[in-house]
């Protein structure tokens, strides 16, 4: 056993508390920037562990707190806060039934964690206990930062522009993770052609998706409206890929209108941008080193060479805005027994819900033991006695 897991071992904290923890903030979720009763869950939490010094209130419901404990590295750990405007159909007994009015647009909403952020929080402020708990072991310091509005790509930004490193120290190092399912009108004819830009205009061999979500034409069967609305999702893993497709969208949307003979040209407006997630490599080498060690490898263990994602983040703006390294890593959540039997009916896709989906719920157990010592293992790398850099 390494010496960061006989660490993590000997104090992890009893993690019951923390379950029934989790199970409450996923029955009762708050939508992007409205993460008051989240935020002041995790303060009191960390109130009671009396050498944090807490900054609450940063960028909206952001919550800093930093644990000094001598000479070393500053390491900052994150987790986001914020749930989504999706009706929970899991049936669990802890499923929310939460509806509220979203500010955005003053429409109220079902509201769901449906991307994990209760996983996150709950194993953010478990791993805080164990590494208050193992003090003795490391030097440095210790930065938690937990961030409303990442599924609006806006709440790491506006903690960075509200003065969180005014508060908090400038870490060496950025790191986070996140719980992921392992284990017609005239538009209807641009949607069509939308499609081609991934199949025939971008690098094959580079991820792409792009996706119309949302279209609204009318309201009546036989009125024929005067205008239609597209919502797109436009996620690449390629800054020049991005511009490229970006332009590729605006000229097909300017000829099917012109095709179309449309009164006026479209109007293209920008709802929410992320940055992109890029894992320094020196960062990642320092505590895939130590995750090596501490998770069992294997085909359902522990790999070093996971698939990249499309999904988005803001996580990396805590680390691009002060010019430090960041690494960034996943873990499944989805009951291995429920993953098995779709693997072996050759299902997975069908029968394993992702995030965003209304039927999104990890496995609280095992899923929270290894987001516990995730958060550990990888600040242990940097902190632990003989381990920082």
């Amino acid at each position: 056993m390494s010496s960061i897991s006989k660490i993590v071992q000997s104090h992890r904290p009893d993690l019951s508390p923390y379950i029934s923890l989790y199970k409450h903030l996923h029955a009762y979720p708050e939508l992007s920037h409205q993460e008051k009763e989240t935020a002041a869950t995790a303060h009191s939490r960390l109130s009671k562990l009396h050498d944090f010094t807490l900054y609450p209130d940063i960028g909206g419901h952001g919550l800093a707190a930093v644990l000094e404990n001598g000479a070393g590295p500053t390491v900052l750990l994150r987790a986001d806060m914020d749930g989504l405007p999706v009706e929970e159909q899991t049936g669990l007994p802890y499923a929310s039934t939460a509806r509220v009015v979203d500010e955005a647009d003053g429409v109220e909403k079902p509201v769901m964690h449906a991307c994990g952020h209760d996983m996150h929080v709950t194993s953010l402020l478990a791993a805080a206990e164990l590494l208050y708990s193992a003090k003795a072991e490391w030097g440095g310091t210790l930065v938690l930062v937990f961030q409303p509005a990442e599924e609006k790509g806006a709440g790491a930004q506006r903690m960075v522009d509200d003065g969180l490193y005014e508060r908090v120290p400038v870490p060496d190092v950025v790191l986070g993770g996140h719980v992921m399912p392992y284990r017609s009108v005239m538009a209807a004819s641009t949607i069509l052609r939308l499609q081609t830009i991934v199949s025939r205009e971008l690098d094959a061999s580079t991820p792409t998706v792009l996706t119309v979500y949302s279209i609204h034409a009318g309201d009546a069967e036989n009125i024929i409206p005067a205008s239609a609305t597209l919502k797109l999702n436009l996620r690449t893993l390629d800054a020049s890929l991005r511009t490229q497709a970006l332009s590729a969208i605006k000229r097909i949307l300017a000829a099917e209108a012109r095709a179309s003979d449309a009164p006026a040209p479209p109007t293209i407006t920008p709802t929410s941008t992320f940055p992109f997630t890029v894992n320094d490599a020196a960062a990642t080498a320092t505590h895939e080193a130590a995750f090596g060690a501490h998770f069992e490898p294997g085909e359902h263990g522990y790999s070093a060479d996971a698939p990249r994602l499309s999904g988005s983040e803001d996580f990396g703006v805590l680390a691009s805005a002060v010019l430090r390294p960041s690494s960034f890593w996943i873990y499944g959540g989805t009951d291995p027994a429920v993953w098995d039997d779709a693997e072996r009916k050759g299902c997975v896709r069908e029968d394993v819900p992702i995030n965003h989906s209304a039927w999104y719920a990890p496995a609280v157990m095992p899923t929270l033991r290894v987001a516990v010592d995730a958060y550990a293992v990888a600040a242990l790398a940097w902190l632990a006695k003989g381990e920082g850099k």
